[in-house]
């Protein structure tokens, strides 16, 4: 028993500072670091360079953990009636994107010969943009202020929230519920969806002042203890560990936000690494070279429709050129979510973890870079409007 914990502690220990270092590097690329975790679980996984044999199922925990804190801290950035007031104001563009992105998975999938279900997840994985990338990548350039960003930010709102019906339904359906508990899951999911902004929306300074302590320790284990009973009472019932998590986010507002902010940071990055880690784990390598093409096309047409989306979106709100590719070039980055999704459908088709992972790392690099350097991007498009 001594044994497996030396080796566990070592494995872990070893993988935790190698991803310090490629961590390191990515940085000084100005590359995000996402795509490199995934990366370093491909390397360490089933046909890899290494097995981590002994430490796999302590990553899983920790993988776990890492969802949820991830959805936590994205849900902090929001409050119920920022949620609305998004929902109300950019219904269209969300429609748009749905419209524009979902089906090239789906069809992909099909065509694939995957059953339909899988092919559902397929098309939620090219569907929904990297709410933690895009927001990162929207600090890190100091582009917060930029007329464009509201509108991003309103499209990000919308798709995590289309989440909340989605995850439920396709859990549901994987796990071979009948009509009627899936339905019953739906009602359940936007009940307890409607109560929460309710209760946030007319009680939530209520809430924060029980939960604000001037102990920082005790405000931590309140958050962490909260959110994870919340988020396990939520896969119970099939919302999903990560909007359960994602909700209690949404509920906490005010001086707690600022808090809860500071003290949850470092553990997100961790455990963060850990669920990236674990689904690279879960992926064999070899693979990848059968899906690579498809990853490749797949990303090059989901990252035109995603800019279409945010073109849509902007020019709604009577933005000009720059600010539209901005919008759009800031959206084209895939992460958490698609993640999350593809997860669901790697024990029933093994492709599609293999697929899912090429293309969130194509695309989370490329996107990337593309806002980094999306100046050069409205000077092509006036070059061949003039044409």
């Amino acid at each position: 028993m001594e044994t497996e914990v030396d080796i566990l502690l070592i494995e872990f220990g070893t993988l935790v500072l190698g991803l310090a270092l490629i961590a390191r590097a990515a940085r000084w690329l100005g590359l995000p670091v996402l795509p490199v975790y995934l990366l370093a679980g491909l390397a360490f996984g089933k046909g890899g360079i290494v097995d981590l044999g002994a430490s796999s199922d302590f990553i899983e925990v920790g993988a776990e953990i890492g969802l949820i804190l991830m959805l936590l801290t994205l849900g902090l950035e929001f409050s119920a009636h920022e949620l609305i007031d998004n929902v109300r104001k950019s219904a269209s563009a969300g429609i748009v994107d749905l419209v524009l992105n979902f089906p090239p998975g789906f069809v992909a999938g099909l065509l694939l010969g995957f059953d339909p279900i899988v092919a559902v997840l397929l098309g939620g994985v090219t569907y929904i943009s990297s709410s933690g990338i895009v927001s990162k990548l929207v600090a890190d350039l100091d582009r917060v202020q930029n007329r464009e960003t509201p509108v991003v930010l309103s499209v990000l709102v919308i798709e995590d929230l289309a989440m909340v019906l989605y995850l439920p339904v396709v859990t549901a359906v994987l796990f071979g519920d009948s009509a009627s508990t899936t339905v019953i899951t739906v009602v359940i999911s936007l009940a307890a969806v409607t109560a929460i902004l309710t209760v946030e929306y007319f009680y939530g300074d209520r809430i924060n002042s029980l939960i604000l302590s001037n102990s920082r320790e005790v405000l931590l284990l309140t958050l962490l203890g909260a959110t994870l009973a919340i988020a396990g009472l939520a896969e119970r019932i099939h919302l999903s560990a990560a909007v359960g998590a994602f909700l209690v986010g949404v509920v906490l507002s005010g001086e707690v936000v600022s808090h809860a902010r500071d003290l949850l940071l470092p553990l997100r990055h961790l455990f963060a690494a850990s669920f990236f880690v674990f689904f690279g784990l879960q992926v064999d390598p070899g693979i990848i070279p059968d899906v690579a093409l498809l990853a490749a096309a797949l990303a090059v047409l989901t990252a035109v429709t995603k800019v279409g989306t945010g073109w849509f979106a902007a020019r709604s709100k009577k933005l000009d050129t720059s600010e539209r590719f901005r919008a759009g070039s800031a959206l084209i980055a895939r992460g958490e979510f698609s993640i999350v999704i593809a997860e669901l459908g790697v024990g029933r088709e093994p492709d599609l973890g293999a697929l899912s992972a090429a293309y969130v790392i194509l695309l989370a690099v490329t996107g990337g870079l593309l806002y980094h350097f999306d100046n050069a991007l409205p000077r092509i498009a006036r070059r061949w409007s003039r044409r």
